[in-house]
């Protein structure tokens, strides 16, 4: 079934973009295929289309590669359709998302994934989403869309139940468990620890560290994990070579590490009785427990907000980089190592009929979790083979966790109703169930804002 087509939306994605590229110039088993760069941005888009012919004439792969600014040219005869789209300019936009409610008293957390930025965050992106998946049905309606953009469950339930289009998202985020637990299981396990702070907060300057120790971890142990993207919970961690049960031991080791890394993690593995794998800056997206503006828990549980200035420079840079990898500046040799979050696995296996465990996959929840709704977005360990991605059943959550999902993922559908159909009461009622969100007239006022504030993107609402 090899060679095959790959269609790369959003190609100059300083998240992903890099690493995808490089995965998939790297693999022996595409050798030959076709890559489409797509991206709106036509300087960006040449930056990356001239480092892909570098790597594809210095490392063999022997792929034809084309490039195109609209999706459209560049899906007929596509298999798999990578997309890392995201309406710009995103970190303006994200301050946007939490400084809103802010005037109507309301602080949220994180205002990325949850809380009434997640809305405004997916009613944006679930346009341009919405356009790539309804011309895939006409031109390519057999390719797989592999979803990197967030909020990850409200773009996947868009694609799963208003298209015809095979949906799958990747996520690294289950890492921050691997770090999490293998830091707890160091000394038992032999895993190095770097020098200086650790934590799972969103910090170029930590989160590094933070990952060396999580892909020793992933050596020595496995951990399963399931429930929703950014909110998913360790099921259960095992020794890789005896089998052996860790989580008794994690729980020691867990108890015994200071009390302040990861506070909020602390606060809810004590109450639920299960270890919640995200992190706290994810994990707090979620909640009804992190936005009170008496009591301040943002301060208690050290939840900072997304550094909008230092991301936004760090995208600067890494289209520098990207320059200087094209021009023959720079060595192209690290990129060797680029790990592509999971595509490459994903396209090996099904365009080349093969065998792949993957940690985390997100898709329509079919009995893998039996107390979630049927349909509903879920994150859970895959298999993937010639026939596709298929969930791996774990079992019932706990019911409070379970309750907790179930409430998110009303939320995310109301969310996608709403963008989908330009539907104002789906849209207030999506706020209203968010946990962030404790009063109907305030509710209202942010919706009006934010549809107001962002009419450009959200035309469908007017």
């Amino acid at each position: 079934m090899l060679p095959t087509k790959i269609t790369v939306i959003g190609a100059g994605s300083a998240a992903f973009g890099l690493n995808t590229l490089a995965a998939l110039m790297r693999s022996q088993k595409l050798h030959g295929s076709q890559l489409a760069l797509v991206d709106r941005n036509a300087e960006t888009l040449d930056l990356v289309a001239r480092l892909a012919h570098r790597l594809n004439e210095e490392w063999g792969a022997g792929m034809k590669i084309t490039t195109h600014t609209h999706h459209a040219d560049a899906l007929p005869d596509t298999a798999f359709v990578i997309s890392a789209i995201e309406v710009p300019p995103r970190e303006g936009l994200w301050r946007s998302d939490y400084e809103i409610p802010l005037k109507y008293g309301v602080r949220q957390p994180y205002a990325e994934n949850g809380g009434p930025g997640g809305f405004a965050h997916a009613a944006r992106n679930i346009g341009p989403v919405m356009e790539i998946v309804r011309d895939m049905e006409q031109a390519c309606p057999d390719a797989w869309f592999i979803n990197f953009t967030n909020p990850m469950i409200r773009i996947c339930d868009a694609v799963a139940r208003y298209s015809k289009i095979k949906v799958v998202g990747l996520c690294h985020q289950i890492y921050a468990g691997y770090g999490m637990v293998g830091l707890a299981l160091a000394e038992d396990l032999g895993i190095a620890v770097p020098e200086g702070p650790l934590s799972t907060h969103a910090d170029p300057r930590i989160w590094p560290r933070l990952m060396q120790v999580a892909r020793q971890a992933a050596e020595r142990i496995d951990i399963t994990a399931a429930g929703l993207n950014h909110f998913t919970w360790m099921l259960d961690v095992r020794d890789k070579r005896t089998g052996e049960d860790l989580y008794p031991l994690f729980a020691r080791r867990w108890a015994a590490l200071d009390p302040s890394f990861e506070p909020l993690t602390r606060r809810v593995y004590d109450a639920m009785g299960i270890f919640p794998i995200p992190g706290d800056e994810h994990l707090c997206e979620y909640l009804p427990w992190v936005s009170d503006p008496i009591t301040k828990p943002w301060e208690k549980y050290d939840i900072s907000l997304y550094d909008w200035d230092l991301w936004g420079s760090r995208r600067d840079e890494t289209h520098e980089r990207i320059a200087q990898l094209s021009s023959g500046e720079l060595s192209v040799e690290p990129l060797r190592e680029a790990e592509g979050e999971g595509v490459l696995d994903i396209i090996e296996s099904i365009a080349g009929a093969g065998r792949h465990y993957h940690m985390s996959v997100n898709i329509p929840n079919q009995g893998f979790i039996p107390n979630l709704p049927e349909g509903a977005i879920v994150e859970v360990p895959g298999f993937i083979n010639g026939a596709g991605v298929h969930g791996i059943g774990v079992g019932p959550l706990p019911e409070p966790v379970a309750e907790l999902c179930r409430r998110e993922i009303t939320v995310a559908r109301l969310c996608v109703d709403a963008a989908v159909n330009g539907d104002r009461q789906a849209a207030l009622q999506c706020l209203l169930l968010d946990p962030v969100i404790t009063d109907l007239d305030v509710a209202k006022k942010i919706l009006d804002d934010y549809l107001q504030t962002y009419k450009e993107y959200l035309p469908q609402f007017w």
